[in-house]
């Protein structure tokens, strides 16, 4: 079919011309509703009229960047790669939703509606607790990160998952603009905030940090450890107190793991800011730092515990290192791996303070004194982070740091 942006008023015509849709809602009706409220795409709900049961999410990716207007140019074909990356997942954690049909021409994805599920960051601004978050995202960043890099793919398999990804460099340069450099310069997408006008031109001037920034944007454009969702955090999972899955990976790219890891811990950080300084909610607060601590631990748990099912790979041949050589090698690459992780968490966070797209967790306080200090602390935390991530020797480390 030939490309077209989808609304309301066609949408429907379009699903009923997919025989397995069709099938899928049996009705002659659908009610539609744009619920997308993300920076890059149109999320629409579909619901038979004839049983509230029937109901499918329907992403579309339009020719320019959404938060920014159609005078943003973006290549639809984005979707290709959220499409391909999604279906490479759901063969490696069950926290993935069904996908019910992917339409690469028409860059379109419909997969089930998680109608028991909220989207993670509003829920944690309303402080819900999910007891099983810790578990499964750590089960999900093992299992896939483990298994789309060099530690379990042959060699040949992992070039071809790099080829397979080399084409997402419109969405790569995204990253590369608004994590890595505008908001740590004048820019004109950069949020419009007066307030910090004194903390932003510190940045800008900041050599010792600039450096650093630097050396993480290096290893982000050319270190190729493992297929990475890209857009790793709180406003990408939907979740309740029983399940979690991960949605939105159209930044897919095979790229450096700590990207990933630090996105994750980033976005928890800063509701952890939120809180300290909305209502400095401490059993909140504690949660957040022991998820994080969780999260890391059992990560490591279990991408040791593939890593040591593991004969043969890319890296390790059978027979070059005895188990002695193994786990000093793994002791320096998880350490490795953690100190990368804090760095882009620091490079995260600095940048939805100043750059475009905030986060709600911060942005959304109402209190201009109190919003302006959370920001002036997510800055001073991402910068503590950037400069000092080489120092973090243990995940505890991050608590201190943050309760100093």
């Amino acid at each position: 079919m030939r490309y077209k942006i989808l609304d309301s008023s066609n949408l429907q015509e379009y699903l009923f011309s997919l025989p397995e849709i069709k099938n899928y809602f049996n009705a002659t009706k659908l009610i539609i509703s744009e619920i997308g409220d993300g920076n890059l795409n149109f999320v629409f709900l579909a619901t038979s009229a004839t049983d509230s049961s029937k109901q499918l999410i329907v992403k579309q990716a339009v020719p320019y960047l959404r938060c920014a207007g159609e005078s943003y140019p973006l290549s639809k074909e984005r979707m290709t790669y959220e499409i391909r990356s999604l279906e490479a997942f759901s063969k490696l954690s069950q926290h993935i939703p069904k996908i019910y049909h992917s339409d690469e021409e028409m860059s379109v994805i419909i997969m089930e509606f998680l109608g028991e599920h909220i989207i993670m960051r509003k829920g944690m601004i309303e402080s819900i607790i999910y007891p099983n978050f810790a578990k499964h995202i750590s089960s999900y960043m093992a299992n896939t990160l483990f298994k789309t890099s060099s530690l379990y793919l042959s060699s040949a398999d992992k070039r071809s998952l790099i080829s397979e990804y080399i084409g997402n460099a419109e969405l790569c340069k995204l990253t590369e603009d608004f994590v890595f450099t505008a908001p740590f310069m004048k820019h004109e997408t950069n949020a419009h905030l007066p307030e910090l006008s004194d903390v932003a031109e510190k940045i800008a001037n900041d050599v010792e940090l600039k450096v650093k920034i630097l050396e993480l944007k290096n290893k982000f454009m050319n270190q190729s450890d493992a297929l990475l969702h890209g857009d790793l955090h709180t406003g990408s999972i939907m979740i309740n107190k029983q399940e979690t899955y991960v949605i939105d990976s159209e930044f897919a790219f095979v790229g450096p793991m700590g990207f990933d890891i630090g996105a994750l811990i980033a976005n928890l950080i800063m509701s952890w800011i939120s809180h300290k300084i909305q209502d400095d909610n401490e059993t909140y607060q504690e949660w957040i730092l022991e998820c994080i601590e969780k999260i890391w631990n059992n990560f490591v748990l279990e991408f040791c515990a593939l890593w040591d099912e593991t004969q043969e790979s890319a890296l390790l041949t059978d027979g070059f290192a005895n188990s002695d050589v193994l786990k000093a090698y793994q002791k320096e690459y998880m350490q490795t791996l953690l100190q990368e992780s804090i760095g882009f968490a620091g490079c995260k966070i600095m940048r939805r303070q100043l750059g475009i797209a905030g986060v709600e967790d911060i942005r959304g306080i109402e209190d201009s004194h109190l919003r302006e200090k959370a920001n002036r602390l997510a800055l001073s935390v991402g910068e503590t982070f950037i400069k000092k991530h080489q120092n973090i020797t243990k995940i505890d480390d991050i608590s201190k740091l943050l309760k100093a």
